[in-house]
C-alpha cells in the first residue's frame, strides 16, 4: 500500500489522535453532543460515536434480526460501558443494507435515546450525480463511503469495501457515481473453499509469512491471501484505467478486512475501516431531517 496525504480539516478538540484516516479523541476530552452513527451490514453492524469530526468510540457486533428493546438495551450498555450517558446523543444517523432491521433500530432510538433514526433511504438528495443504470439499487452504504472519500481527496478515486461481499465504487473526474464491481468476499470464499470440500480444513484468514505453503493450511492460507490481493490488485487497476484518463487516481480501502488486506494490496493507497461512519456523519450533518426518509 502506498502512502496518500489527506487533508481532515480542525475537529475543534486540543488533543486529536489519528488512526487509518480516523480522527480519535481521548476519553478526557470528550464533551455532551455527539452524534450516533450506525452501519448495518451484511454480517456486522459497525456503532460510532462522533463528536464533530472526530470518533469517540466504535463498536463492532453482529448482525442479527434483534427487537426494539434488545436493541435500546444494547445501545445502553454499550454506551454505560464507556461511560457516556445517553442524553449526550444529539442525533442518529443509520444506514443499512438489511432492511429488515431498520424498524428495531428506529423504534428503539426514539424509546431509549429519545431521539428519531435519520436513516439515508432510497431518493434522499446526496449531493452527488448517480449515473448507473439503476440507481435505487445502490446500497446506501457505498454511496456514504463516496461522500467521505470526496471530503479528502479530489476526483476521480476508487474504493474497495471488504464486507461480506467485496465492492468497488468509482468516482469520475467530475465528482460524479458511475458504477463499480462487486466480488465475493474474503470470508464468504473461504467458507466456500471448506463447505465445498471433503478434505480441507476451515482456516483462519491471516497474510502468510510466504506465498509458497507446506501443509495443507499454509497452502490454503496463501491461496486465500495472495490469491484476493491479486484479485484486488487486478479489478483495481483496470477500474483505475478506466477512471484515469492519464491521471493519478486514488484508491482508498475500508471496512472489517482492510487493515488487513488492504495494507498488501500495490493498488490501495489509503486505508481507513470506518470510512462509511465517516460518510454517515457528514450526510448528517449536511443534510435537513426531512431529506432523511
Amino acid at each position: 500500500m502506498r502512502s496518500v496525504a489527506a487533508s481532515n480539516g480542525a475537529v475543534g478538540l486540543a488533543m486529536v489522535w489519528s488512526y487509518c484516516g480516523t480522527a480519535y479523541a481521548p476519553a478526557d476530552a470528550i464533551s455532551a453532543h455527539m452524534l450516533l452513527v450506525i452501519d448495518v451490514g451484511n454480517t456486522n453492524t459497525v456503532l460510532g460515536l462522533y463528536q464533530g469530526a472526530t470518533v469517540v468510540h466504535t463498536w463492532r457486533i453482529s448482525t442479527l434480526q434483534r427487537t426494539t428493546d434488545e436493541f435500546g438495551l444494547l445501545l445502553i450498555q454499550l454506551f454505560a460501558h464507556e461511560g457516556v450517558p445517553a442524553s449526550q446523543i444529539r442525533g442518529v444517523a443509520v444506514c443499512s443494507v438489511v432492511p429488515s432491521t431498520i424498524y428495531a433500530i428506529e423504534k428503539a432510538t426514539r424509546r431509549y435515546l429519545k431521539l428519531p433514526a435519520r436513516v439515508l433511504g432510497k431518493g434522499a438528495d446526496l449531493g452527488m450525480a448517480i449515473r448507473v443504470d439503476n440507481p435505487h439499487e445502490l446500497g446506501p452504504d457505498r454511496v456514504v463511503n463516496c461522500i467521505a472519500a470526496r471530503s479528502r481527496f479530489q476526483p476521480p478515486f476508487l474504493i474497495v469495501d471488504f464486507g461480506t461481499a467485496t465492492t468497488f465504487d468509482a468516482v469520475d473526474a467530475s465528482g460524479a457515481y458511475v458504477g463499480g464491481a462487486i466480488a465475493p468476499g474474503l470470508q464468504i470464499s473461504a467458507d466456500a473453499l471448506f463447505q465445498r470440500t471433503s478434505r480441507l480444513p476451515r482456516v483462519e484468514i491471516m497474510e502468510p509469512v510466504v506465498p509458497i505453503g507446506t501443509n495443507t493450511v499454509s497452502a490454503m492460507q496463501s491461496g486465500l491471501f495472495w490469491g484476493y490481493v491479486g484479485l484486488v490488485d487486478g479489478l483495481a487497476r483496470r477500474c483505475k484505467a478506466q477512471l484515469g484518463a492519464g491521471s493519478r487516481v486514488p484508491c482508498i480501502a475500508t471496512g472489517g478486512l482492510a487493515n488487513l488486506v488492504g495494507r498488501a494490496c500495490a493498488e490501495i493507497d489509503d486505508v481507513d475501516e470506518h470510512l462509511t461512519l465517516a460518510g454517515l456523519r457528514l450526510w448528517f450533518d449536511q443534510k435537513p431531517v426531512e431529506e432523511s426518509t
